[in-house]
C-alpha cells in the first residue's frame, strides 16, 4: 500500500495539528496502522498504532495529547495532536503492516511488522 502524509507545519507550544495519511493501492482496514517520528540523529520512535479491530496503543510521551484514528471511507489515517510541546518536533511518518499478522500492539509500536512507509511530513513546535 502506498502512503502519503500531509498536515505538518509550524505551530506554537500548546497548539494543535492534525496529520493525515492517504492510502492507495489497498484498503487500510486490512492493515495495522501507525504513526512514527524521528529527529535527525536520533532513533525512530513509535507514536501511536491502531489495529484492524480499532484497538490503540500510544507512546507514554503523547498519551492523553495525541489521538490516532482512521476513516475507512476516505482510506485515510489521522493523528490529532493537541497540547503540543517543543519535544514533539520531528519528521512524522505513517506506516502499515498486514493485519493478517496479529502482532501485539506494543510490538507494532516499535515498528515491527510495519512494512509500508510514507515519506513523512515535518512538524515543528516553536514560539
Amino acid at each position: 500500500v502506498r502512503l502519503v502524509e500531509s498536515g505538518g507545519g509550524l505551530v506554537q507550544p500548546g497548539g494543535s495539528l492534525r496529520l493525515s495519511c492517504v492510502a492507495s493501492g489497498d484498503t487500510l482496514s486490512n492493515y495495522c496502522l501507525g504513526w512514527f517520528r524521528q529527529i535527525p540523529g536520533k532513533e525512530r520512535e513509535g507514536v501511536a498504532v491502531i489495529d484492524c479491530d480499532g484497538n490503540t496503543k500510544y507512546a507514554g510521551s503523547v498519551k492523553g495529547r495525541f489521538t490516532i484514528s482512521q476513516d475507512t471511507a476516505q482510506n485515510t489515517l489521522y493523528l490529532q495532536m493537541n497540547s503540543m510541546e517543543p519535544e514533539d518536533t520531528a519528521m512524522y511518518y505513517c506506516a502499515a503492516g498486514s493485519g493478517a499478522n496479529r502482532y501485539p500492539l506494543p510490538e507494532r509500536l516499535t515498528g515491527y511488522g510495519m512494512n509500508d512507509w510514507g515519506k513523512g511530513t515535518m512538524v515543528t513546535i516553536s514560539s
